[in-house]
């Protein structure tokens, strides 16, 4: 429901937008463009054609480029930096979190880098320089080092007063983080807690432990789907000592778990969630291309498969006009596995304990709708042909929905053994072996009953 009011809302920004644009008058574009939040800003000018990108993205108030730069794909961002000159980067960056300075800094000129690097102090400097040294989708890329710490040998009283000297909170503290001299993590202290607690009640009373440290290398999928575990609004970031770090925010994981949604359904077909909606043709006729070279490869070894049967076709006519329908049923039914396994594999749900289960099931599903449809088609094709092919069909059918199962289930795990993300290439591998199996199964079963039987 939030979602479509979402979508809702941006259909009519754009709308308005587009009306205005149209009609000349810049004054309602900025009043319209300056009212939205930062990330609102980067979903419409990712709805835009180049030339009104263009137009808004210089409407934008120079305060608010920096984090809408964040919130768009990178080859929108690479488009709205070339219409930038080198002082207007520079000063659209330099406020921005270091967290996010970090996600953005790989975008930008090589010159834009050198000058934000010597406009900073020499400790974010080094702030940065650490951060980038880490992993690109890991808990230390995903930090900030902003983070509020305590001692434990202090009372609340004493907190409170360091925390009106220090005038501000980072966003999204929840809690305060407890550290020993060493600025090891020992636990947190929950801002509630020091709002009403008694003053001289000592912090040691109030830490809680439950919350532990993430690691530096901790993947940003996994660090996503502890937040979800456990409703997180911010989580500490560890060294391999223990030594407090930063921080990751809700905000941050928010914006992992809707790249991981993005990337899932777009790798399905080939694409990348980065691409631009509006790229130039070239660049998406040519990142397009490959993959519909696969899809063309593995159509030539169905056709292959046909092409050994071609006596039979040429014999059985009803047989050709029936093929489609097992490939088909095989491929919707391996599809519908196979983004099952994607997802538990994402989550962390699927492994050694329980692949003899999950073969087991989804055999068993393949059985139940091999055997219905299998009765339902056969049915319809027996009083439409023939009887025999009737069984023929049928008998494919159950075939072909087991085999559909079983590689739904292997390939994204064989897939993930090889280093291939399964849902990149998991749905073109499975397709291929339910089109091959199918025509295979069916074809060999109308060779063997219909022309024995015929001769």
């Amino acid at each position: 429901m939030v979602e479509h009011v979402r979508h809702a809302k941006t259909a009519q920004q754009l709308r308005l937008l587009s009306d205005a644009l149209d009609s000349g008058r810049l004054g309602p574009v900025r009043r319209l463009v300056n009212i939205l939040s930062p990330a609102e800003i980067g979903n419409l000018l990712e709805s835009l054609p180049a030339a009104k990108r263009n137009i808004v993205w210089g409407l934008v108030d120079p305060e608010d480029d920096g984090e809408v730069l964040v919130h768009v794909g990178e080859d929108v961002r690479e488009s709205l930096i070339a219409e930038m000159d080198q002082d207007e980067i520079i000063a659209a960056v330099e406020d921005l979190d270091l967290d996010d300075l970090a996600d953005l800094i790989d975008d930008l000129p090589d010159t834009v880098i050198d000058e934000v690097l010597k406009s900073m102090d020499r400790d974010h400097r080094e702030r940065l320089e650490q951060a980038l040294s880490y992993p690109e989708d890991s808990a230390g890329r995903l930090m900030n080092t902003d983070v509020v710490t305590v001692r434990a040998d202090v009372t609340i009283d004493v907190v409170l007063r360091y925390l009106r000297l220090r005038g501000e909170l980072p966003d999204h503290t929840d809690y305060l983080y407890v550290v020993s001299r060493r600025n090891q993590y020992m636990g947190r202290i929950s801002v509630s807690d020091l709002l009403t607690k008694d003053p001289a009640t000592p912090v040691n009373e109030l830490i809680d432990d439950e919350q532990p440290g993430i690691p530096l290398d901790t993947p940003d999928n996994e660090v996503a789907t502890q937040f979800s575990d456990h409703d997180w609004i911010s989580a500490p970031v560890v060294d391999a000592n223990n030594t407090l770090l930063g921080r990751i925010t809700i905000d941050d994981v928010v914006d992992i778990i809707r790249a991981q949604a993005e990337h899932q359904a777009l790798s399905a077909v080939g694409l990348d969630e980065d691409e631009d909606l509006f790229s130039p043709v070239p660049r998406a006729a040519k990142r397009r291309a490959l993959w519909l070279g696969i899809n063309l490869a593995t159509a030539f070894l169905a056709s292959w498969v046909i092409g050994r049967f071609e006596a039979t076709l040429q014999q059985i006519v009803p047989l050709a006009i029936l093929m489609p329908i097992v490939a088909s049923m095989g491929g919707v039914a391996a599809t519908q596995t196979l983004t099952l396994m994607v997802r538990g594999i994402a989550l962390g749900q699927v492994g050694v304990g329980n692949l003899r289960a999950l073969f087991n099931k989804e055999t068993l599903v393949g059985l139940i709708n091999g055997a219905a449809w299998a009765v339902v088609v056969g049915v319809i094709a027996g009083l439409w042909f023939e009887p025999l092919i009737g069984v023929v069909i049928a008998a494919a059918m159950m075939i072909n929905l087991v085999v559909a199962a079983l590689s739904g289930v292997a390939v994204p795990l064989l897939l993930k053994r090889m280093d291939i993300d399964p849902a990149l290439a998991g749905g073109v591998v499975v397709t291929t072996v339910t089109d091959v199996m199918g025509f295979l199964a069916f074809l060999g079963l109308g060779s063997w009953i219909l022309v024995g039987n015929a001769a």
